[in-house]
C-alpha cells in the first residue's frame, strides 16, 4: 500500500492512502481460507464507529437469487408474491425494491404483470449480465435500475474470468459507462467481497465508480456481496471478513453515499441476519433479502427477519402490515407446497408453540411470560401448545384456551376435572401404548367432543 497520506473529508483526518495493485498471482487469503480446513476468524483489533443511516430499507431478491434455489415460479405466483410484498410494506417505503430476471418470455411477462399494478413499493429493478445488448432489453421494459455483476475477488477475477485485475476493472468500468449512457442507474454487485483485496482492488475500483457517478450526475449504487456467507460481525476481526470494516471503508474511503450502499449476505455460517444488521449499523442504508431466506445453498438473509430487525432498531414499524408475514408463509406452504421448518422464527407453524408443561403453565397464567411479543396482534399468530408426554394439565388447558379462542371469562382452568380426564388418556398413550409422536389437533377434537362438546357450539356461535 502506498505510504502517501491525504486528508479524508469524511473522517476529517489525515490517513494513509491506498492504491490499486495489479498482481501476477491471485491473492486467495490462504491464512484465512486454507480450504482444507474450516475458514479462520483472524483479528486485527481495529474498530470503526457506528454510522447508522437516517433511512434504512430492505430490498428483495425473491425473483432473482430466490429462483436459483427452487423450481421457477409461474407468472401468476410471481404476481401474487409481489402483491404480498406490497401488502407487507403497506406504503411504508421500507421494502424499497424487488429485482427480477429479464431474459425469458416468462420473465418479461411477469415484469409487465407486476408493472401494471403501478405500486410505488417495491420498485421493480433487474439483474443482467455485463453485456451492452442487455441494456437494450431493460430499456425496452422501462426499468430504471439494474444490477450488474462485477466480481471483485481474485478467486473470480483470475479463476473464473481468466483476467487480471486491470483487465477486470477496465471491463467493468466499460459496462457501467454503457449503463449510464443508456440512462439506467447501475447497481454494481461486488461479488465475493469477503475474499477480496479490499485496499488493493475494491476501494480503488469503487473510487473510479464514484468518479463516473460524479461525471454523469447519476447514482452508481454498490451492492457488497458476501457470496459465501464468510462475513463476520464480531468487533476487531480483520479484513476481508469484517463486515464493519467493509461498510465503513466503502462509505468513508470509497466515498459511497449510504443511500447508494447495500449489503447482500448468505447464510452459510448462520450469520446472514447478524451481518445484515451490522451493515445497517455501520453505514449501509439497504440490506438485500429474499422471502423465507430462499436462495443459493443455505440461502439469503430472510426478508421477514429483517422486517422484525428494522422494527426493533427503529422502535416502530412505520405502518407496515406485519400480519402479511403470516400470509406469505401460508401462501408458500399451501400454494407452492414449500415446507417451512416448523420452528423457523416468525413464519414456522410452531415458532411460538410450546411442548413443555412448565411453559404452558406460564402461558396459562399470563401469555406474556413465555411469548416473545403479542404474536396474535402483530403477526396474526397466537401462541399455541403442542400436546405430548410432557404437556401436563397446564399444557392441555392452554391448548383448549388457545385452540377455541376463549375469552378471559371463558378460560378453562388446569384443575378442571375434564382436563384431568383428557390428561389420563394422553398419559396412557405414552406410558402404555409406547407412543412417540405428538397428539394431533384432530385427536384432541375427538376428546373435546366427548368431554367438552359445548366448546364447539361456543366456537360456532362466535362465527355466526
Amino acid at each position: 500500500m502506498s505510504k502517501n497520506v491525504k486528508y479524508n473529508k469524511k473522517s476529517r483526518m489525515l490517513e494513509i492512502e491506498y492504491s490499486f495493485r495489479d498482481v501476477e498471482e491471485p491473492n486467495l487469503f490462504r491464512n484465512f481460507y486454507p480450504y482444507s480446513q474450516i475458514p479462520k476468524i483472524v483479528f486485527n483489533h481495529r474498530t470503526v464507529p457506528m454510522n447508522i443511516p437516517e433511512k434504512l430499507n430492505i430490498t428483495d431478491t425473491t425473483f432473482r437469487d430466490g429462483q436459483q434455489a427452487r423450481s421457477p415460479y409461474t407468472v401468476d405466483q410471481i404476481s401474487k408474491i409481489f402483491d404480498l410484498l406490497h401488502k407487507l410494506d403497506n406504503g411504508a417505503g421500507v421494502i424499497k425494491q424487488s429485482e427480477f430476471f429479464v431474459y425469458s418470455k416468462k420473465d418479461k411477462e411477469a415484469i409487465y404483470k407486476c408493472m401494471e399494478k403501478e405500486y410505488e413499493y417495491p420498485e421493480i429493478t433487474s439483474w443482467i449480465r455485463a453485456r451492452k445488448e442487455d441494456f437494450e432489453i431493460i430499456k425496452d421494459l422501462g426499468i430504471k435500475e439494474t444490477g450488474i455483476l462485477v466480481s471483485c475477488s481474485d478467486y473470480h477475477i483470475f479463476k473464473k474470468l481468466n483476467m487480471n485485475r486491470s483487465e477486470a476493472a477496465k471491463n467493468y468500468l466499460g459496462v457501467v459507462s454503457d449503463a449510464l449512457e443508456a440512462g439506467i442507474i447501475p447497481r454494481c454487485h461486488l461479488e465475493d467481497i469477503t475474499r477480496a483485496d479490499f485496499y488493493g482492488f475494491v476501494l480503488p475500483f469503487v473510487n473510479q465508480l464514484m468518479e463516473l457517478a460524479r461525471e454523469a450526475k447519476t447514482p452508481v449504487k454498490i451492492r457488497a456481496c458476501d457470496t459465501l456467507g464468510l462475513g463476520v460481525s464480531i468487533e476487531g476481526v480483520a479484513l476481508p471478513r469484517s463486515v464493519q470494516q467493509i461498510i465503513y471503508g466503502l462509505v468513508n474511503y470509497g466515498e459511497v453515499p449510504s443511500e447508494w450502499l447495500e449489503w447482500h449476505g448468505h447464510n452459510d455460517f448462520y450469520k446472514a441476519v447478524s451481518n445484515a444488521v451490522t451493515a445497517w449499523l455501520y453505514g449501509a442504508a439497504s440490506v438485500n433479502t429474499s422471502l423465507l431466506g430462499i436462495g443459493e445453498r443455505t440461502g439469503n438473509t430472510p426478508l421477514e427477519a429483517m422486517v422484525i430487525e428494522f422494527t426493533q432498531l427503529k422502535g416502530e414499524d412505520f405502518g407496515m402490515n406485519l400480519k402479511a408475514v403470516t400470509e406469505i408463509a401460508e401462501f408458500f406452504e399451501t400454494e407452492l407446497n414449500y415446507e417451512i421448518p416448523p420452528r423457523t422464527p416468525f413464519v414456522g407453524r410452531a415458532f411460538n408453540s410450546t411442548r413443555a408443561g412448565i411453559h404452558a403453565d406460564g402461558l396459562l397464567k399470563n401469555e406474556e411470560i413465555y411469548n416473545i411479543f403479542d404474536t396474535k396482534e402483530i403477526l396474526g399468530k397466537p401462541p399455541t401448545v403442542v400436546i405430548n408426554a410432557h404437556s401436563g394439565l397446564a399444557g392441555i388447558a392452554a391448548w383448549l384456551n388457545n385452540y377455541f379462542f376463549l375469552r378471559e371469562d371463558q378460560k378453562i382452568d388446569k384443575k378442571d376435572e375434564r382436563v384431568k380426564k383428557i390428561k389420563e388418556w394422553v398419559d396412557n398413550e405414552y406410558e402404555n401404548n409406547n407412543r412417540t409422536t405428538v397428539i394431533g389437533d384432530a385427536e384432541m377434537e375427538q376428546l373435546i367432543s366427548k368431554y367438552m362438546p359445548e366448546l364447539f357450539r361456543l366456537r360456532e356461535s362466535r362465527v355466526e
